[in-house]
């Protein structure tokens, strides 16, 4: 039942006033019989008004909330407007733009420029949230990072301009009401579209964040994007997924820069080098890199053209890690073991070249750390993991092929890796030796 605020309202008497000493009257002065005020209405009494707690545009329960996250409403707060209801407050569908500079502070692992707590705390406190807050409408969306009810990330949207909120709710996976204020630490992004273009120079990015930048911050669980950065999908997603493997981890869910390809009634977890997935795209769940592993199923970070149905997929059948050779020294196709599919993860050999499997953009997980997490969600879960030259010989494998590669892991009997001749296995050695200190003894070549 809707609660209500109720006001007493106190209603004096009021007193005649006095006749001009003049003897003749002014108009312009209310007589006695006007002013006089009968013994009944003369005493104080209370009148009960009543106002609904919520209304279009305003809410006292989340405008408190946003309080507690600096904004202070000065007119109305929008909360999950849909798509028309967007449309008729101003929102329209903004150019997709790239190159936003990325700013990231806390426990990062590469792929982003560092800024410092002060810095950030000064950015947000005296520069996005003053800025948010006078604004007449404010608008706010909840949703979330991955479709796993039990290992997502929560996200609220808080933003200047209704254009952002709706380029954002075709990031984010919608949420059941009250998903994100029964959270217990739910992502807040912050979207300051009209601020001032020279904000940036008031933490020192100088004319760098002229445009527009994105920041966050890891242990704030913080997103900051000023200026045209809302319309940076891909640095937007690349910063969320920073943001959310934390939460994510905690929850007993494995972030992984990953793709899912669905065969039939099997779903294949797929890692590859970008140039490898430009080519099969049209088979995957969603070209963006990023799903949740756990033990309910594996689901996408992001939603994406393609997003319909349950969002939810079972327990992969087969882990792919795609290498590139063209020197005919790995096979075609080559069953591993969960400690080598470990080993390949850290490594991903792309021709003479190591490009990890792990995400090489923003991160709070340690790779290391992850490639222990994959040992273990193989193990526990019984997943078949395969290694796929795509590069096998002086030709490509194109994307027809590519797909028939990795769902041929699933029906045929694969032999185990082994590879033909060279000193392939001291180049791995070499090259892991020079990153981690020590590897684990479960993995190997």
């Amino acid at each position: 039942m809707m609660r209500n605020l109720v006001l007493k309202r106190f209603l004096h008497s009021s007193t005649s006033l006095t006749r001009s000493s003049s003897s003749t009257s002014n108009p312009f002065l209310p007589s006695s019989r006007c002013n006089a005020v009968s013994a009944p209405l003369a005493e104080e009494k209370a009148e009960t008004v009543v106002f609904p707690r919520v209304g279009p545009g305003f809410s006292y329960g989340l405008n408190w909330a946003l309080a507690r996250k600096g904004v202070i409403v000065k007119d109305k707060a929008f909360l999950n407007l849909n798509y028309s209801e967007l449309q008729k407050r101003g929102a329209t569908i903004a150019e997709s733009l790239s190159g936003f500079p990325v700013y990231v502070r806390g426990s990062v692992v590469g792929g982003s420029s560092e800024i410092s707590k002060a810095d950030f705390s000064k950015l947000l406190k005296q520069q996005v949230t003053s800025h948010i807050s006078s604004i007449s409408d404010v608008f706010v969306h909840d949703g979330a990072i991955g479709s796993s009810p039990k290992c997502d990330a929560k996200v609220r949207v808080i933003s200047d301009s209704p254009a952002a909120v709706l380029s954002l709710s075709n990031v984010l996976w919608k949420t059941t009401i009250r998903a994100v204020s029964h959270d217990s630490c739910p992502l807040t992004v912050y979207v300051a579209s009209s601020i001032s273009a020279g904000v940036g120079d008031t933490i020192g990015l100088g004319s760098q964040g002229t445009r527009g930048f994105i920041a966050a911050d890891i242990e704030r669980s913080s997103l900051v994007l000023c200026g045209k950065a809302f319309s940076d999908t891909n640095g937007i997603k690349e910063a969320l997924a920073a943001l959310s493997g934390p939460v994510i981890s905690a929850r007993g869910g494995l972030p992984l820069s990953a793709r899912l390809l669905v065969s039939g009634d099997s779903v294949i977890l797929l890692f590859a080098s970008e140039e490898t997935i430009q080519r099969c795209t049209d088979s995957l769940v969603s070209a963006d890199a990023g799903v949740i592993l756990s033990s309910q199923g594996v689901a996408p970070f992001f939603q994406s053209g393609k997003s319909s149905g349950s969002n939810l997929f079972k327990l992969p059948a087969a882990v792919i890690l795609g290498s590139s050779d063209s020197s005919g020294i790995i096979p075609s196709v080559s069953k591993l073991s969960p400690g080598q599919a470990a080993y390949h993860f850290l490594a991903g050999y792309q021709d003479g070249k190591f490009t990890p499997a792990y995400s090489n953009g923003p991160s709070s997980s340690d790779s290391l750390e992850l490639a222990k997490a994959l040992l273990s969600k193989l193990q526990e879960n019984q997943i078949s993991s395969f290694l796929i030259n795509v590069n096998e010989g002086e030709k490509s494998v194109n994307g027809k092929d590519l797909v028939k590669l990795v769902e041929s892991t699933l029906s045929k009997n694969i032999p185990p890796f082994e590879v033909k001749g060279g000193d392939l296995q001291g180049k791995y050695k070499s090259f892991l030796s020079g990153k981690f200190q020590e590897i684990p003894e479960e993995f190997s070549f």
